[in-house]
């Protein structure tokens, strides 16, 4: 069983020819909404890729809330620890244009009302060992709790360092696996990609953490023990990448939980994230187990 601690929330999508700059209207494309929020995101990839999955979190009492968690519903994603706070459901308004790169602005709704108290009512029973997955969409002290209690619970914490907050340096060094882009490992180090190895191998000896830095077409590298690790993505050609990084972190776990080895769990995760950019939105993206089998062959 994985326990998702993390968001839930709305997607509203506008695909537009070109982003648009500051002050600047950009006319033409077209809208569609569908369901997100990196922690339900990342549940409903870990459910599709074959684990058990309990999501927490919260959604408002309005007509988004039902929307927002049809997608984890039909997936067979463990609901029960998910509360319904007075107020909106969270939303993410999303451009995404014609060569599928994107920007996003979340408010955050009910995600703000989750609280360390959340965090003890679900991640205190867990036996020791189990895998735990976080990012940083909902109230931080609440992250932080769920951090703190995986730590002397002896559970497995996969923290995913987005959005990047101005705590995030604090909260990171906690998890026991960090899973940040190459952009926010950047801003957590002060080193580019050109000194990527170096900061990776020398951040995961510091923290005794293994360290997964997602790089895009370029596929991932962890740092761990010492080793680095690099595995490719598929080659495809980009519709939307809203969600790639989510479904990497949901595979990720899920292969853990399936006792595939680092290396292994990435391979699969950076296959899955290179098919979820062939359709548009986030949830309705993410590949089935299926489906990523088929393209591992």
């Amino acid at each position: 069983m994985i326990t998702v601690f993390g968001s839930t929330g709305l997607d509203q999508i506008g695909t537009v020819p070109r982003l648009p700059g500051p002050g600047e209207t950009v006319l033409g494309g077209v809208f569609a909404t569908a369901p997100g929020g990196k922690g339900s995101n990342q549940a409903l990839a870990a459910r599709r890729a074959g684990s058990q999955v309990k999501h927490v979190g919260a959604v408002g009492d309005d007509l988004f809330a039902t929307e927002a968690t049809a997608l984890l519903r039909a997936g067979g994603v463990d609901l029960t620890a998910l509360k319904v706070s007075p107020g909106a459901t969270a939303v993410a308004m999303i451009f995404v244009d014609a060569h599928g790169e994107n920007c996003i602005a979340v408010l955050p709704g009910a995600n703000a009302t989750i609280t360390p108290a959340d965090a003890d009512a679900a991640l205190a029973s867990l036996p020791k060992g189990s895998i735990v997955m976080l990012q940083q969409e909902i109230a931080q002290p609440a992250t932080e709790r769920a951090l703190d209690i995986a730590r002397a619970r002896g559970l497995v914490s996969i923290l995913n360092t987005a959005p990047y907050l101005d705590t995030t340096p604090d909260l990171a060094p906690k998890a026991s696996i960090l899973v940040a882009n190459e952009t926010e490992f950047e801003l957590l180090t002060g080193h580019g990609i050109e000194e990527l190895d170096a900061a990776m191998t020398d951040w995961a000896r510091e923290h005794n953490q293994t360290v997964i830095v997602t790089l895009g077409p370029d596929g991932a590298k962890a740092a761990v023990d010492g080793k680095l690790i690099h595995v490719p993505a598929m080659p495809v050609k980009p519709v939307d990448t809203v969600g790639a990084g989510d479904t990497f972190c949901g595979y990720l776990a899920a292969g853990l939980d399936a006792g595939l080895d680092l290396e292994a769990a990435m391979t699969r995760a950076a296959v899955a994230a290179s098919l979820a950019c062939l359709k548009p939105g986030a949830q309705p993206a993410i590949p089935l187990a299926a489906e990523v089998d088929a393209a591992m062959k």
